[in-house]
């Protein structure tokens, strides 16, 4: 296939795009704007590949986008640009409705248009895949209970809620003009090239500088965890043999409370990078003030996926986190160099009181 990939320079897309690469005979043009989060390093291995196109454009931009369509002539989609991080849309939500919201709408109406001027079995064949988020379902307050495909939205932040609607839009366009669609909703991603806002990357980084690492609240919300080489492959399952307006829920099977995510990480780099002076990198966990709006568990029943298309995780949490921890150590440089100025690590969505 030909595949065109928005947002291929973040960290899922960057992932789908080595996996599409390294795994596949697919052809990809990567579009991206390259915000903060996008780092064409995270695609050096694969850049020289013949069957790797670069365009840097904003799919805000229904020109821009229809013109790659014409010249790349994909038949399929896969649409991961966004912006994804809660607390910096708790400081900023314009960026998240412009590029989640509006975003969407743009890149819907150009790939309805290219869609509608295909024929016959191109035609047949062409799908448009959108990568979203189990955020949009909100809070789990059961200690049993899963995210389904039909779990009713429920978004708490202004991130969610954007993606939340970039959704609907994605099934609205499916229901009115006949789009073929296919959705995906993901568990909390981890893994190799994660921009250190997030909390794995971010605490391997603090832990090694001798910084604190500071835990939301008491630390007992509970995420899924999914190892993004694993969500890479559903991706590439769903986009090549999922039905059209169907959606299909990705998790790891690996929830976890965040305390103790931070404190194995610690455990881990107490065994592969020793502190000195001696001692755990546990003393450094500090609790903070909670996330405004913060769901207390997200856990997806992914059995859907694994019913109807055979996938399902290769990675457990411990062999996951394993393998991430070992890549930061080995790619200290490349922390470094992403981080560009623009992010020291600082604590971000901590509302002031004026706000509250």
């Amino acid at each position: 296939m030909r595949i065109l990939v928005t947002g291929g320079a973040g960290f899922i897309g960057s992932a789908l795009i080595r996996h599409l690469l390294n795994d596949t005979e697919h052809q990809v043009l990567n579009l991206d704007k390259l915000t903060y989060a996008g780092n064409l390093e995270s695609l050096a291995s694969i850049a020289d590949s013949s069957r790797y196109q670069f365009l840097q454009a904003d799919i805000i931009d229904q020109v821009a986008v229809s013109a790659a369509l014409a010249q790349f002539q994909p038949d399929a989609i896969m649409h991961l640009a966004a912006e994804s991080h809660v607390d910096r849309s708790i400081d900023g939500p314009a960026a998240f409705i412009q590029t989640n919201i509006v975003g969407t709408y743009s890149l819907l109406e150009a790939s309805r248009a290219y869609w509608s001027g295909l024929a016959g079995a191109h035609k047949q064949a062409f799908r448009f895949h959108h990568i979203s988020t189990d955020e949009v379902y909100g809070d789990l307050h059961g200690v049993d209970d899963l995210f389904s495909e039909s779990t009713p939205y429920a978004p708490s932040s202004p991130y969610s809620a954007s993606k939340a609607a970039s959704d609907h839009l994605v099934r609205a366009w499916q229901r009115t003009y006949g789009l073929p669609v296919l959705l995906t909703n993901c568990s909390n991603n981890y893994g190799p090239y994660h921009f250190p806002e997030k909390l794995i990357p971010l605490v391997i980084l603090n832990a090694l500088d001798g910084k604190p690492l500071p835990v939301y609240g008491n630390g007992q919300q509970v995420r899924d965890w999914l190892y993004v080489e694993d969500h890479a492959r559903a991706l590439l399952k769903v986009v090549s043999e999922g039905q059209v307006g169907e959606t299909y829920n990705i998790g790891g099977h690996n929830e976890q409370k965040n305390l103790e995510v931070v404190q194995s990480i610690c455990e881990l780099l107490d065994e592969l990078a020793p502190r000195a002076p001696a001692g755990s990198y546990k003393e450094q966990i500090s609790f903070v003030a909670d996330r405004p709006g913060h769901d207390q568990r997200y856990a997806i029943d992914a059995g859907k996926i694994e019913r109807e298309l055979g996938w399902k995780p290769e990675e457990t949490f411990a062999s996951g986190l394993r393998k991430t921890v070992q890549w930061y150590l080995a790619n200290l440089d490349w922390c470094r160099r992403v981080q560009d100025g623009s992010y020291q690590r600082e604590r971000l969505g901590a509302l002031k009181e004026h706000d509250r």
